[in-house]
């Protein structure tokens, strides 16, 4: 677990903590299992382990956002503290921290096949692009486009398009698809509840056949589109889609919010390996709100409430 003292405890998370309340509009923190909220699955085949991370002294993290792996087989940690971008060699090693200053509410981070990084300030309403390094090769804000408003998550399409969902609770939700030099080509989506419609759009996905996934997540559904945005059809959920990651297997994993869950998912969404659970002990969550697999096989999951970085590893 990390240290206290290095944990940015904001108001808010503790407030949260403290009466149950969520951080998200309609949403409930979870102090226990609560079945009307868990997928109903076997054992993932993983166990909770501390996350091992050596953070040195002079240096706080705060509540993880997200989190990856770099295509220098390093782990990356998106958190809402000082230092908002924190690198650590695969055995837990510091290398580097970055981005101090820049960032308003670290929301998403992705880290596309060539290996840049890609960031949401969800506050900020900033999308950046960074290469490998740290430096930033383009930036979308509302300069560009006035519907860069609250974005949650991106994923890079098969033609390096870049998709964005915006409107993460006082923004209106829709999907922005920029081409790769950032220009705004459509954009889809509203507030409700039917198809094509969002209630907080806060992660997104795209397969190998370039098909979009959306975890709506106040909507307790994943919406599927194609690339120009026409919806083929959804999968409903117990709990709330919070973090949606595709293996390079194929794979897809989603961590289901304040349920507090880890989900292997097939080809019809259908949930077919769980860990995890609601709680305040090792690997239990506040909110599970992002996840990466390490080359290993080891899962990471980004906690913003608890708040935590939680490593699970595959049972001997």
């Amino acid at each position: 677990m990390l240290p206290a003292r290095r944990v940015s405890w904001t108001f808010a998370a503790v407030l949260a903590l403290t009466l149950g309340l969520s951080a998200g509009a309609g949403a409930q923190v979870l102090d226990a299992p609560d079945p009307a909220q868990m997928e109903d699955a076997p054992d993932l085949g993983y166990r909770p382990v501390p996350h091992g991370l050596q953070i040195p002294d002079d240096l706080e993290m705060g509540a993880p956002s997200s989190v990856g792996w770099t295509s220098m087989n390093r782990i990356l940690v998106f958190n809402r503290g000082p230092n908002p971008l924190m690198e650590f060699e695969p055995d837990g090693t510091f290398v580097r921290s970055w981005g101090q200053g820049q960032y308003d509410r670290p929301h998403g981070m992705r880290i596309d096949s060539e290996g840049h990084i890609w960031t949401t300030d969800v506050n900020a309403d900033t999308v950046r692009k960074m290469n490998p390094e740290g430096e930033v090769l383009l930036t979308i804000n509302p300069d560009d486009t006035p519907l860069m408003n609250e974005p949650t998550d991106l994923a890079i399409g098969l033609e390096g398009e870049i998709f964005v969902l915006v409107g993460h609770g006082q923004g209106e939700p829709h999907v922005l698809k920029f081409d790769p030099e950032g220009e705004l080509l459509k954009s889809w989506g509203e507030q409700g509840t039917g198809p094509g419609q969002f209630d907080t759009p806060h992660s997104v996905v795209v397969d190998t056949e370039g098909m979009v996934y959306v975890a709506d997540r106040q909507n307790r559904r994943i919406q599927i589109f194609d690339s120009e945005g026409d919806y083929v059809k959804e999968w409903a959920y117990k709990g709330l889609p919070c973090g949606l990651y595709i293996h390079s297997d194929g794979t897809m994993y989603m961590v289901s919010g304040f349920a507090g869950e880890i989900l292997q998912l097939d080809e019809n969404g259908r949930a077919v390996g769980r860990n995890g659970q609601p709680g305040r002990g090792l690997g239990e969550f506040g909110e599970a709100h992002y996840m990466t697999l390490a080359p290993n096989g080891d899962i990471f999951v980004a906690d913003t409430v608890r708040p935590e970085l939680h490593k699970y590893v595959k049972q001997q």
